[in-house]
């Protein structure tokens, strides 16, 4: 079947429908180094560099998937649910996904965000959307570690079908570990005491160590995981738009580079991006993680 991907990101959603059998025909996205990093992946695609809000429905070509993963960082109860401006432009583009699917009545429709985005109090009213224009919704809590990505990374995919239920079933994979990603002898290492590193550094590597042993990974940041860091024989904490996860190898320490971050979104080895290495990682942050995407549409008929 043909997709259009809106909010396509890198990409990650696309690879996987493809990956899936399906043809993917258009992507849209607002950030061009996103589209760029898409185009270089997808070619046989049409890219659009535009804001979905203020594209026309009608100028999308024909298809009957559509993918989306509309702007989630304003759902996230670490940012409050307070109405300011900003906010509720950005979840005006999950409205966005009723008003394209309005016009177009594709046969199916995949939406990815994060599971707050239940949580948001217009929701109802989002959902009710769709199904008064005939389409019947599942939900489904999803962690990318159960389909054999090495990284724990659960998103919330609404999922509909016009006219019947989706019937989705997902069988769990067994999970892969986050040191079949790593280049445990590469990159640039540097001694984890140093006059520079902060004592909050050094405290977390201490506690990660000494519940996971000599080679760890350690979060710069002291929420969940940073409290104990991961083992390198599960899969890793979920990566974030930011340089988030630093290898510690006893007394050297490195923070991941971008080929293992791909490696543990699940994207295929050789996976083009765009951009320096802070935009890098923030495409990667804001990914997908294809074997999900794949999962999903190979349900899809």
């Amino acid at each position: 079947m043909r997709v259009v991907d809106l909010f396509s990101g890198a990409g990650g959603t696309s690879t996987g429908m493809s990956q899936a059998g399906h043809r993917l025909v258009c992507a849209v996205n607002h950030w061009r180094l996103a589209v760029d990093a898409h185009a270089l992946n997808h070619p046989e695609a049409h890219h659009v560099c535009q804001d979905a809000a203020t594209l026309d429905p009608r100028d999308l070509p024909e298809h009957e998937v559509q993918t989306a993963s509309p702007e989630c960082i304003t759902f996230s109860p670490a940012r409050g649910n307070r109405a300011q401006p900003h906010r509720d432009l950005s979840r005006a583009t999950a409205w966005c996904v009723v008003d394209t699917v309005e016009v177009t009545r594709p046969r199916w429709l995949v939406v990815e965000n994060v599971p707050a985005f239940r949580r948001w109090e217009r929701f109802p009213f989002w959902r009710g959307a769709l199904e008064s224009m005939g389409y019947q919704i599942e939900e489904h809590l999803l962690d990318a570690a159960d389909f054999g990505v090495a990284q724990h990374r659960t998103r919330l995919f609404i999922v509909a079908r016009l006219g019947r239920a989706p019937g989705l079933h997902f069988a769990k994979a067994p999970h892969v570990w986050a040191r079949s990603a790593l280049d445990l002898d590469g990159g640039a290492w540097s001694p984890v005491r140093t006059p520079k590193r902060s004592l909050k550094t050094l405290a977390r590597v201490a506690r990660a160590q000494a519940r996971h042993g000599s080679d760890v990974l350690v979060p710069y940041y002291s929420r969940g995981s940073g409290l104990t860091g991961r083992s390198l024989d599960a899969p890793c904490g979920t990566l974030t738009t930011k340089a988030r996860w630093a290898l510690v190898r006893g007394d050297r320490m490195r923070m991941l580079t971008v080929d293992e971050q791909v490696r543990l979104m699940g994207f295929p080895e050789g996976y083009q991006l765009a951009g320096t290495k802070a935009d890098r990682i923030k495409e990667l942050g804001n990914a997908v993680c294809p074997p999900v995407a794949r999962a999903i549409g190979e349900q899809l008929s």
